[in-house]
């Protein structure tokens, strides 16, 4: 069983596969069992120059199959092994199993991480996130990779317009990320891809049916939540962050997770290697 969030960009990868992007995507998972065996040929590979490497940016590599299948271990043990730079993007606890391993890693190379979350409202998580951890679970696993010298950002993603955004929200939930010691707090509004978007309306019509109009003026013409939407939720998250102390992003660590973000539109980011 996959995370299940009713937003999830991912969802239209599945129809490569030609499985559905919603009820085929919410129990149905394909695993590359030998991952780590494939990293370590390209990692030893005369052509590999030691590139940044960005791990979670489309499917989070610490899902629940992860902890039958335990991939990750082996992953960044290659990592390790050639000191490799790498960073880690999830929703899930399970990395917190890897501590040691990050630890390790993180003596030979750079090593980055964040956590995802939106907000925290419980109500709302278990209706959009019902596979995910809490919100002050994942706020956890933040305290204690930094707790552990291992840098841990927050991406505040999704913002859900008119779910998500009132002042009194944005407040708690940077407030919530501030307590965790996040190095930095990155805001990311909601968008919607094919896929996705027809999956997310779906709900939205179940649960707030007196606000799909407004979704579909504001996504009328595109994926993306309008430029000055997208600008007054992220003053108003990075005053809030300013106000409770939260930090800039350090060169090098969080900010490689964030310019990799797949609601990021940047031209380039993080080296993601294929591995067949």
């Amino acid at each position: 069983m996959q995370y299940r969030c009713v937003y999830c960009f991912a969802r239209n990868t599945h129809s490569y596969l030609d499985l559905d992007t919603g009820h085929d995507f919410d129990s149905q998972i394909v695993v590359k069992v030998n991952a780590p065996e494939l990293l370590r040929r390209e990692l030893a590979a005369p052509r590999w120059n030691g590139e940044h490497i960005a791990m979670g940016t489309n499917v989070d590599c610490y899902q629940r199959a992860e902890g039958r299948y335990q991939l990750m271990p082996g992953i960044i043990s290659a990592l390790r092994d050639h000191a490799n730079p790498f960073s880690i993007l999830t929703k899930g606890s399970l990395i917190l199993r890897d501590l040691e391993l990050l630890e390790q890693a993180a003596r030979v190379t750079e090593v980055a991480t964040a956590v995802s979350v939106g907000f925290t409202d419980r109500r709302l998580w278990r209706s959009v996130e019902p596979g995910t951890p809490a919100p002050d679970k994942r706020l956890d696993v933040c305290r204690k990779l930094n707790e552990h010298g291992i840098p841990c950002a927050v991406l505040m993603a999704p913002v859900l317009p008119f779910l998500s955004d009132s002042p009194d929200q944005l407040r708690e939930t940077v407030r919530a990320i501030a307590a965790a010691g996040a190095t930095s707090v990155t805001p990311l509004v909601l968008h919607l891809r094919p896929g996705a978007r027809e999956w997310y309306m779906k709900w939205l019509a179940e649960r707030h049916p007196q606000l799909v109009r407004r979704y579909m003026a504001m996504y009328a013409e595109s994926a993306y939540a309008p430029k000055w939407y997208q600008r007054r939720i992220t003053r108003q998250v990075h005053e809030l962050a300013e106000e409770f102390g939260i930090g800039p992003s350090r060169p090098g660590t969080a900010r490689r997770i964030e310019s990799a973000a797949p609601e990021v539109a940047a031209p380039a980011g993080p080296t993601q290697l294929t591995l067949l």
